[in-house]
C-alpha cells in the first residue's frame, strides 16, 4: 500500500509569535497579483490607445478604466496593510472615485475619458482611485523597495495636478503617461514572480493589531 504524507505547514517566526501561511492566504496573495495585472494591461492598453492613434475612439476607454477600476478595487480587498485605518482610507478613495466615474460617465454625452481631459476640475473627484494606485505604489516601495514604484509615486501625482493646474505641455503630459503605463506593466510583471509569503507579511503582526482594537 501506498501511503501519501501531507508535509506538516511551515512556521515561521513573527516580531509577536509563530505563524503559518493558509491556502486562503496564498489564494488572497494571487486575487490581488491578478487584479493588479488586470489594472496595469487595461491601463497600459487605453494609454496606448491614446498616445499612439491619431485618432483614438475615445469610447473605447470607458470599459477598459471600467476594468481597470474594478481590478483596482478586487485588489484591495486583498492586500496586506498593517495599518487597517490606512486599508480603509485606500477603500474609501477607490469608492469616492469610482462613483464619481460612474456620475460622469452617466450624466456626460462625451467618453468619460473626453470629460476628463477637457474639464479637469473632475480630477477632484476620479483622481481618487489614482490617489488610491499612488497609496499602493507607496505601500510597495516601502516594504520591497521597488525602483519602479518609487518612480510611479510622483509621476502620478505629478501628472494629475500638471494637467489640473494646466501647468504641463502636451508633450510632457505624453511622455509622463507613456512612463507611467510601462513602469505599471513592469510593476505587475515582477509582482507576479515574487515569492508568495512576502506579499502576506508578518501575520503576527496582524493578531497582535487585532487584539489591541479588541
Amino acid at each position: 500500500m501506498i501511503q501519501q504524507t501531507v508535509s506538516a505547514p511551515e512556521v515561521y517566526q513573527g516580531q509577536f509569535g509563530t505563524f503559518t501561511i493558509t491556502e486562503g492566504d496564498r489564494t488572497g496573495v494571487i486575487i490581488y497579483r491578478a487584479g493588479l495585472m488586470v489594472a496595469a494591461l487595461c491601463f497600459a492598453i487605453g494609454s496606448a490607445l491614446a498616445l499612439l492613434n491619431n485618432n483614438p475612439d475615445f469610447k473605447l476607454l470607458t470599459p477598459l478604466f471600467a476594468c481597470f477600476s474594478l481590478a483596482l478595487g478586487v485588489s484591495l480587498l486583498t492586500i496586506h496593510i498593517y495599518m487597517a485605518s490606512l486599508h480603509r482610507l485606500l477603500q474609501v478613495f477607490w469608492l469616492i472615485g469610482s462613483v464619481t466615474s460612474v456620475m460622469l460617465a452617466l450624466s456626460s454625452s462625451e467618453p468619460l475619458a473626453v470629460t476628463v481631459y477637457t474639464q479637469p476640475v473632475t480630477l477632484l473627484g476620479v483622481g481618487f482611485i489614482f490617489a488610491t494606485l499612488t497609496g499602493i505604489y507607496f505601500k510597495e516601495a516601502f516594504c520591497f523597495n521597488r525602483l519602479e514604484t518609487k518612480i510611479l509615486m510622483p509621476i502620478v501625482p505629478l501628472l494629475l495636478l500638471g494637467h489640473m493646474l494646466r501647468v504641463l505641455p502636451i508633450q510632457g503630459e505624453k511622455i509622463l503617461l507613456g512612463l507611467w503605463a510601462i513602469l505599471f506593466v513592469v510593476f505587475a510583471v515582477r509582482k507576479v514572480v515574487q515569492a508568495i509569503p512576502a506579499d502576506i507579511g508578518d501575520k503576527s503582526v496582524f493578531e497582535y493589531l487585532k487584539a489591541q482594537r479588541s
